[in-house]
């Protein structure tokens, strides 16, 4: 008899700790892999890119087109050109990025069709110069219009500046490293700030076309340049405040249905910049002579006084809010970059890992934003990032040079979008006059340097990447651990 109910104990304890594990499995949440999620949907991606081309430039100083074109009628056929031409190289990213799903953009496209090394120089020079510089830069702009309006009638203390920069530096690293969700937030929301300010702009300019406002546009020819240099030049300056149309290539992993949404999102994007920009200028155009945009230190500020007064304010904090948000921008694409290369040994392996807490690269992000500090200290990191300027055009041309000859030696990868092959030839062609005429045109000393400073990365590939010597690997070791544990990150999963 004790044994039966021994027995029937047993069983009823075994029972309801079965029930109590099953009960506990249902209420806990799925383990998600260790790896980048796919959170980035279409309207994100949009946001990213047109949150990213623009900045600043056009409500600032868009008057280098105009002052190369030499009027106002070419100077918008240019603007809309450099939008056909953005559109076209875009699109050749798409076949790209949907043919090679990975993230890093170039990085990723240079390996597949020209080996290691040129990848290598890729990330050397993006990753250590062109992303955390440019990142920057655009903090510096944000620093300087949120500070001005508390300095009247002077410049700025640069130590105030330089201070607000770095405090802006800081709460991005911050955002992303928390969330790929608020990050993305964060971008829709200034990207939006910054459409609402162009529609104010673009329908003041509509209201005063109506009115009649059309004396600077009725011979918009009068004074055209025929020089094909100042032409040239022009097309040369439109282009780069185009500059970003491949920011959702550098995410491509963490894009939600990337082969459908990758082309969609450029397709719906980049025409949108082209006619902000147009219409934008159309407008500055029904208040403003040729001769009072190109002298005009601020130009969508002194539309702002004439047009808007009395809440003309609302342009600067617009342009402020502009920039933060391609400062935002930048920083999202710019760490995923460090990650892909660290995460394929070219760069160190830590900037692989990712948080196990938020699924973030924070080792990559982080990294990025201490040499966007570093660049801050130098008094004008314009000129540098000038001269590294023609290097970027170097890599677009090599990216669509990629595309051709993978369609000649890799023909058995899916394309889901197959672009006419044309277009990557004008890629290549239009990328070799961008890195040829600022060279031609002003020849300097500073080329050659950028360029010694571009080659000299092979100094660290073949030692560290190449032959991998063993001590590098004992050297290495602690410290990843160390920091490993300092951010609590993982090195990614591999899934299939």
């Amino acid at each position: 008899m004790d044994d039966i109910n021994m027995r029937k104990r047993k069983e009823s304890q075994n029972g309801s700790t079965s029930q109590g594990m099953i009960l506990k499995t249902k209420e806990e949440k799925p383990v998600k892999a260790t790896v980048l999620q796919k959170d980035v949907g279409l309207v994100s991606g949009i946001c990213l890119i047109v949150g990213t081309m623009i900045g600043s430039g056009i409500f600032i100083s868009p008057k280098a087109v105009l002052l190369y074109s030499g009027a106002v009628g070419p100077c918008l056929l240019i603007w809309a050109a450099c939008g056909v031409l953005a559109t076209l190289g875009a699109l050749c990213y798409a076949e790209l990025g949907t043919m090679i799903t990975k993230s890093g953009a170039e990085y990723s496209y240079l390996m597949e069709a020209f080996g290691s090394i040129v990848a290598y120089l890729y990330s050397w020079t993006t990753v250590m110069v062109l992303k955390p510089s440019s990142f920057a830069i655009i903090t510096l702009s944000f620093a300087e219009y949120t500070s001005t309006p508390f300095y009247p009638g002077c410049t700025p203390p640069v130590i105030v500046t330089k201070c607000l920069s770095a405090a802006a530096i800081l709460m991005l690293v911050i955002v992303n490293c928390l969330s790929v969700k608020l990050a993305s937030y964060v971008q829709n929301f200034f990207t939006a700030a910054k459409l609402l300010i162009i529609v104010v702009i673009v329908v003041a300019g509509i209201v005063l076309l109506a009115q009649g406002k059309t004396e600077t546009l009725s011979n918009s020819f009068d004074g055209a340049s025929v020089s094909v240099g100042a032409t040239g030049l022009a097309f040369y300056n439109g282009l780069w405040a185009y500059d970003g149309w491949n920011q959702l290539n550098y995410i491509t992993e963490e894009l939600k249905n990337p082969y459908r949404n990758l082309p969609l999102a450029i397709i719906i994007g980049i025409p949108l910049v082209s006619i902000c920009y147009v219409m934008v200028n159309i407008a500055y155009f029904t208040v403003m002579t040729s001769t009072e945009l190109l002298s005009s230190p601020a130009v969508a500020v002194t539309f702002g006084d004439r047009v808007l007064y009395p809440v003309s304010w609302v342009i600067p904090l617009f342009v402020a809010l502009s920039t933060f948000g391609s400062a935002n921008g930048s920083l999202f694409t710019a760490g995923r970059l460090a990650y892909v290369s660290g995460r394929e040994g070219h760069m160190v392996k830590i900037l692989s890992y990712i948080s196990v807490k938020c699924y973030t690269p924070a080792p990559a992000l982080i990294f990025n934003g201490i040499l966007a500090l570093f660049y801050i200290i130098p008094a004008d990191i314009n000129t540098l990032i000038n001269y590294f300027s023609f290097a970027q055009w170097f890599f677009y041309g090599l990216t669509a040079l990629a595309l051709i000859i993978m369609r000649f030696t890799r023909k058995e990868l899916h394309r889901p979008v197959k672009v006419p092959i044309v277009m990557a030839g004008i890629m290549v062609l239009m990328s070799c006059y961008l890195v040829l005429a600022p060279i031609i045109d002003k020849p300097e000393m500073e080329y050659l340097y950028c360029t010694a400073f571009i080659f000299s990365g092979l100094l660290l590939y073949y030692p560290f990447v190449h032959h991998n010597f063993s001590w590098t690997s004992k050297i290495m070791k602690p410290i990843t651990m160390h920091l490993q544990l300092l951010m609590e990150v993982v090195p990614p999963e591999k899934t299939e």
